[in-house]
């Protein structure tokens, strides 16, 4: 079960947010038979469902982060509920790029000290978008 080893302290989330992810890379690569080094995987924290929107990292204090530096080639979108994974989008990197673009502007800063810039893009959107790309 994910979760059971983590702990709040007083001074930043940032170490529970990287055991957090890890938790549900390893999973992912497990489930899909990949090494981790192959796929870039995201775990998305609740708010994706109240927003209507998932979040794609691309920089962190001006400097490009997430989908902006990964040399993977597929991406996987984990969207969880507490601990559990609830859906996952399975994407390759070059596609979800191109998405990403196509929402450039719909931008917001996100995280602790909103310090990290994130395109936000609408669920409605994704499967229309998608289909237009190839």
């Amino acid at each position: 079960m994910l979760g059971n080893d983590l702990k709040l302290n007083n001074d930043s989330k940032w170490d529970i947010d990287l055991k957090f992810g890890n938790a549900h890379e390893k999973q992912i690569a497990e489930l899909l038979g990949l090494k981790k080094d192959q796929i870039e995987v995201k775990a998305e924290r609740d708010w994706w469902a109240s927003t209507g929107n998932f979040c794609i990292e691309i920089e962190r204090d001006g400097k490009p982060t997430g989908l902006s530096k990964t040399k993977a080639k597929v991406w996987v979108h984990v969207f969880t509920q507490k601990e559990k994974q609830l859906l996952r989008l399975i994407i390759d990197v070059p596609v979800l790029k191109k998405l990403t673009k196509k929402f450039k502007d719909n931008w917001k800063m996100v995280g602790d000290g909103k310090r990290t810039k994130a395109i936000l893009i609408p669920w409605k959107e994704v499967l229309n978008e998608i289909t237009k790309l190839h």
